[in-house]
């Protein structure tokens, strides 16, 4: 038989001894920006391994098709360079501006945003991590791509390693500026549509020589980070290149880059808190 519960005594003190009890609603420490970063970078590396390698051969294989087309018109010289280049660049528009808007704005439309939005990841690595993974896939396109113009217009390969600064530097810039467009486009629809702008400004201010548009569009063409990193890989092409200027444009390169992604930056805290 179970005992039966004694009673206090009338007027006696009660003496309570503390419960611990669980701490309920603590969040797990953030996460700092490099480790976070990293861990983006190797998932979205993974996630789009196998999406976006076939649409690195249609990027590489358009670069080619348009310098196949420009030998036509253009016989050798600055123009040749020009189009080398510009073509070259172009591998990196399609993926880091056209692709990547794309896809932040099907995250966006899909609630993908919510999902990282409840991991302690600063929004930096986020945009960082997604960046960095989508530019890695434009590097061996831009070497093809280049490799096959040099050769289609018979110009010096000796300098293409400028492309291990050039391809993260212009892809800084216009990564940054495609998922701005996919997190700041209301409708998935509007930033494919920003995206597929983005790329043609990029093929017709880029690959197109300088010295046959009008004045204005040479002003237009100012305005487009990736044109630096054309004419930095153009003044590679001379016998002496003058490596200052070449770091100037690489400079204004990196300066945009640090601009774009801290505007992407931006507009992912805008679109994660909606």
């Amino acid at each position: 038989m179970s005992a039966a519960p004694v009673e206090a005594a009338p007027g006696a003190v009660r003496s309570e001894t503390p419960v611990s009890r669980p701490a309920i609603g603590e969040l797990a420490p953030r996460a700092r920006l490099f480790p976070a970063l990293a861990a983006v970078y190797r998932a979205q590396l993974s996630r789009a391994r196998v999406a976006r390698i076939p649409l690195l051969f249609v990027a590489t294989f358009q670069s080619i098709g348009i310098m196949i087309l420009m030998r036509g018109v253009v016989d050798g010289g600055g123009e040749a360079r020009s189009v080398v280049a510009g073509s070259a660049v172009l591998v990196v528009a399609f993926v880091a501006l056209n692709l990547l808007a794309q896809y932040f704005g099907q995250l966006r439309a899909g609630g993908g945003l919510d999902h990282y939005a409840t991991l302690p990841v600063p929004p930096a690595a986020v945009v960082l991590g997604a960046a960095a993974a989508y530019a890695s896939f434009t590097l061996p396109g831009t070497f093809v791509t280049a490799a096959v113009g040099c050769t289609l217009f018979q110009l010096p390969l000796v300098h293409l390693w400028v492309l291990f600064a050039v391809v993260p530097l212009a892809g800084a810039a216009l990564a940054g500026l495609g998922a701005a467009c996919g997190l700041l486009a209301p409708r998935p629809e509007l930033a494919t549509l920003l995206g597929q702008l983005g790329m043609s400004a990029a093929l017709l201010l880029g690959v197109l020589p300088p010295e046959r548009m009008p004045e204005i569009v040479v002003w237009a063409r100012d305005l487009l980070p990736s044109t630096y990193g054309v004419e930095a890989f153009v003044r590679t092409f001379d016998a002496h290149p003058d490596w200052m200027a070449v770091l100037g444009d690489l400079a204004v390169c990196a300066g945009v880059g640090v601009a774009s992604l801290a505007l992407a930056t931006w507009a992912y805290r805008r679109a994660a808190v909606r």
